[in-house]
């Protein structure tokens, strides 16, 4: 007799990177801790030539590699409900052999109808896949669901992303769609639903009377790591800010919602997209920054410079870091200014969301500096996650210095045995049907408009400068005139919550 929540978990791109470190290692987690059902398995598929045997010893391996929860006891008893077939994925005829093969493995394990299949390819598969199981008649749901997951980029451009989206939703509902952002499956970005709509002391202050301006971050020490022919034709734009950052923004500046319904959450992160003040392509110049990182020394290392990459055009103006200042013309946001920045080769890895508050209108301390970004919010999404509140607090001694010091909070610290992984969360979310955490066509699309004057001007107007910066620095000095204010700058953060204040090298 089949069990209702029994479901088959297909890969394509099964052979790949991502199954090996992210997908089979977060589905062992799952399995291990009793979350998924009795009656589960797990087909991978791909174009390389294995056996079910060749497969699975494949992917023991991976989990012994890539394992993320201290539990490595049921290994085996995993495998055995891995099997592989191999497929050409642009021929139809392939597709039915897959449904046959699926049919099968549903008579033996006893499984119902329900299927997810993850995306695990290239972006340029995205248009193929879905339209050749929706010809072989996998998409239909009438013997049980069918969801289909969608790995980041979705689109190049807008253009592309309203033909993907119109090629998708031809076969499938916009229901059975989940757009994977692994941001999102990151504990503190969750909880900052928690922290603002929660807590009485924060909301009635995340508006325009008592903040300054929100600061985004996600800087990575590392470079292109031989990915130089994929990001070369990318950049930084494309790769981190329209999907992962313009995604923190929403859950930083949305409403809040009717309830914690998928569809409410997803409706007010909708509106944030939707009040994005459009770019005026004259203005690009003043709000976008964009920089390429060049060869420096850093603790006796040489580090190569973009083009110097392999991979990489000798010429490449593709921008390795990335600034972006905006506003979310709402009452809640009104003038309020947003700024985004995102780079590789930067002193430090790090993400993170700072609240700045508006400093004190009265005299009584203005003439101190640190009483001018004093108060300040930090969320911390990577490393060391955690929550930072800046504020003044006075000097021991005579007279009313002032100086800045923190409280914080770190997830390390609770007694917790451990914090999935982004990916974990996002697969078992996507086998409940939960969407909250994935993104909505609409706010894709809503991206893609929002950020096409710049990505035109960029590649187009041969005035707008590509700035330099050393490996290891936080970006190009150019990108301080974001801010435009002689007392407020980035915040330089370090890798470590707790030591925030100094100044971190690589």
């Amino acid at each position: 007799m089949e069990n209702n929540n029994s479901f088959i978990y297909v890969i394509f791109g099964a052979s790949g990177d991502l199954t090996r470190r992210k997908l089979v290692p977060a589905l062992y987690s799952l399995f291990v801790q009793n979350l998924l059902p009795e009656n589960f398995v797990l087909l991978g598929v791909s174009r390389s030539q294995f056996t079910d045997d060749e497969f699975r010893e494949r992917m023991k391996s991976a989990i012994n590699e890539f394992n993320e929860i201290d539990n490595t006891s049921r290994i085996d008893e995993f495998i055995k409900k891995i099997s592989y077939t191999t497929i050409r994925f642009d021929d139809a005829s392939s597709y039915r052999l897959l449904k046959h093969r699926l049919e099968l493995l549903r008579s033996e394990g006893h499984i119902s109808g329900n299927k997810l299949f993850y995306l695990a390819t290239p972006p340029g598969l995205y248009g193929i896949i879905p339209r050749h199981l929706a010809s072989a008649g996998l998409n239909n749901q009438v013997d049980g669901w069918k969801r289909l997951i969608i790995e980041k980029p979705f689109g190049y451009d807008l253009e592309s992303a309203s033909i993907l989206k119109d090629q998708l939703l031809k076969d499938w509902s916009e229901e059975q769609l989940y757009r994977i952002d692994h941001y999102l499956g990151k504990e503190t970005v969750q909880n900052m639903l928690v922290t603002r709509f929660a807590n009485g002391i924060f909301e009635p202050l995340w508006n325009r009377n008592f903040v300054h301006h929100v600061e985004i971050t996600s800087a990575e020490s590392i470079g292109i790591e031989k990915r130089g022919g994929y990001y070369d034709s990318s950049g930084a734009l494309r790769d981190m800010v329209q999907n992962h950052l313009l995604q923190v923004a929403a859950l930083s500046a949305m409403e809040t919602p009717s309830s914690l319904e998928p569809a409410a959450i997803r409706n007010e992160i909708l509106k944030v997209f939707q009040s994005l003040r459009p770019v005026k392509r004259e203005e690009v110049k003043n709000i976008a920054i964009r920089g390429q990182y060049l060869s420096s020394t850093i603790k006796g290392k040489t580090i190569p410079g973009y083009r110097e990459e392999e991979g990489v055009k000798e010429d490449s103006v593709t921008e390795t870091y990335a600034a972006l200042k905006f506003y979310v013309d709402n009452w809640r946001w009104g003038g309020v200014p947003f700024y985004i920045r995102t780079g590789k080769r930067m002193p430090t890895r790090v993400s993170e969301v700072v609240i700045h508050f508006k400093p004190t209108p009265h005299f009584l301390f203005s003439h101190n500096p640190n009483c001018q970004s004093c108060n300040q919010l930090v969320i911390r999404i990577q490393p060391d996650e955690g929550i930072l509140l800046k504020f003044g607090m006075k000097t021991p001694g005579a007279g009313f210095d002032v100086r800045n010091v923190n409280m914080d909070f770190h997830y390390s610290d609770l007694s917790v045995n451990r914090i999935p992984s982004a990916y974990e969360r996002l697969i078992w979310d996507a086998v409940k049907g939960d969407s909250t955490l994935f993104a909505r066509t609409e706010e894709v699309i809503e991206s893609w408009k929002f950020l096409t004057p710049v990505i035109d001007c960029w590649q187009y107007d041969k005035n707008i400068p590509l700035y330099g910066y050393p490996a290891g620095t936080w970006g190009p000095d150019k990108a301080d005139d974001l801010i435009g204010d002689k007392d407020i700058t980035w915040r330089y953060p370090c890798k470590n919550l707790a030591e925030d204040g100094i100044y971190c090298e690589l």
